[in-house]
């Protein structure tokens, strides 16, 4: 794994610690229960373990992270590390009652950090776009719907939360 991507895992762990802590002071009076924290760092620790591999080519980096992990008799982390890019089971429902899957946690963390900073859901889809949209408008297009799911997913999970999006990195901060 290249520096800079061990960098930004590092630091997707953090915000996933910070977002762990914030719910877990509300769920526990809610009586609903928090995915395994351990299962979730260790996902967003290794949601890019194949990104150096996938570099320059036309791999997915997300599905050859899960092949990784589920070779190494990982599943549910693999789980994890297929979804950080797009997630497959989006409900609003069930985020509407505070429920959320590690899988979401991370995939939430992530889009909320440009190498290893913190920055605003916006600040990375430009990102995401200027590195990965190669001009394509059908490309664009698909990386602002995904965004637009991530901020409905912000939204519910916020409400959860005795901080704000914008308060994120120093929550993080706080948190390390």
């Amino acid at each position: 794994m290249l520096d800079n991507i061990r960098a930004h895992s590092l630091t997707v762990a953090r915000v996933t610690e910070a977002l762990l802590t914030g719910m877990a002071e509300t769920k526990i009076m809610a009586g609903i229960r928090l995915p395994d924290p351990a299962l979730v760092v260790a996902g967003a620790l290794l949601h890019d373990i194949a990104k150096t591999m996938c570099l320059g080519s036309a791999c997915d980096h997300a599905q050859k992270g899960r092949d990784i992990c589920l070779e190494l008799g990982y599943s549910a982390i693999g789980d994890i590390v297929r979804e950080h890019v797009r997630l497959k089971d989006f409900s609003t429902p069930r985020y509407a009652q505070g429920i959320f899957f590690a899988q979401e946690i991370v995939y939430y963390a992530d889009k909320r950090v440009r190498h290893d900073s913190i920055v605003s859901l916006d600040e990375r889809m430009a990102y995401i776009i200027e590195r990965y949209g190669n001009n394509d408008q059908q490309r664009h297009q698909l990386i602002h719907e995904n965004f637009h799911r991530c901020r409905i997913l912000e939204n519910h999970l916020f409400t959860c939360l005795h901080f704000s999006p914008d308060e994120m990195a120093a929550q993080v901060a706080a948190t390390t």
